[in-house]
């Protein structure tokens, strides 16, 4: 059974036994945020990114959601994105196209990726027009304290060295607070392409998810939440920080294994 935690300073900690009853829990809340949306909007506009977060959000695919879920008001983004073909095995794309988006009746239109034929450069700046002319119609809403998009949720995967999106350690990137949207070219990581949501934007949305799982993650986990002092404050998930949003972490019991069980409130 998966238990929730309040953490002082880090938003809302959703601990779960094993993968299965966090993917039911993140369909949910998924499916939830959804409905709240479109009553309230009309759409659902969600941000979302790669690596295993499309596999734990597979239990949408399933009863009851997809037929309860109105997947037709659904605008989906990337929060971050590989510079490489729609059919490469590294897109992001593909493994949302893969793994959930050909599996539910999403509009095609709706579906917002990248121009994958220009330079990286040239896909963050014409990502970011994209978005500017969505917020113009307000199908994506806009901040009350900001220009930025406000985004009815943005759901973020975790590395091991704490990035989250495309933004790693120490990468002038975390620094940049007048683009929505912008490249790398020196990724950690392969490939060494990206665009990226910028920590404005990331902290700009109603609701932020970061869903973390994996005993290898758990230090990670530990220097995000945890009050670690001033070493790890620029730790990319630590400056996840929604302006006026909810921050929610789902995570697995081996991921949630080195926090400090003090600074929660049942």
């Amino acid at each position: 059974m998966a238990y929730s935690r309040v953490h002082k300073d880090r938003g809302e900690l959703r601990i779960h036994e094993n993968l299965d009853e966090l993917g039911t829990d993140l369909a949910e809340y998924i499916a939830e945020l959804s409905e709240a949306s479109v009553k309230e909007r009309g759409v659902f506009a969600i941000a979302i990114s790669g690596g295993s977060l499309i596999g734990l959000m597979g239990k949408l695919r399933e009863a009851p959601y997809h037929k309860t879920v109105d997947w037709a008001k659904w605008y989906i983004f990337w929060a971050d994105e590989r510079v490489v073909g729609k059919t490469h095995a590294d897109s992001n794309y593909k493994l949302a196209k893969d793994g959930l988006l050909s599996k539910v009746p999403v509009v095609p239109s709706h579906v917002n990726s990248i121009n994958d034929s220009v330079s990286a450069e040239e896909a963050a700046d014409d990502y970011e027009f994209h978005i500017r002319q969505l917020v113009k119609t307000r199908t994506i809403n806009v901040s009350d304290n900001s220009d930025c998009p406000k985004f009815d949720l943005i759901l973020l995967g975790m590395g091991p060295d704490g990035h989250v999106a495309s933004l790693f350690p120490d990468h002038p990137m975390l620094d940049e607070k007048s683009e929505w949207v912008t490249f790398i070219t020196d990724s950690p990581k392969p490939p060494p392409e990206r665009i990226t949501f910028t920590l404005p934007v990331i902290n700009s949305a109603s609701n932020v998810a970061v869903v973390v799982t994996g005993e290898t993650k758990a230090e990670a986990v530990h220097l995000a939440i945890d009050d670690v002092g001033s070493d790890y404050l620029s730790l990319p998930a630590r400056l996840v920080q929604p302006t006026k949003g909810k921050l929610v972490w789902f995570l697995d019991k081996p991921a949630a294994s080195k926090l400090d069980g003090s600074q929660f409130s049942e």
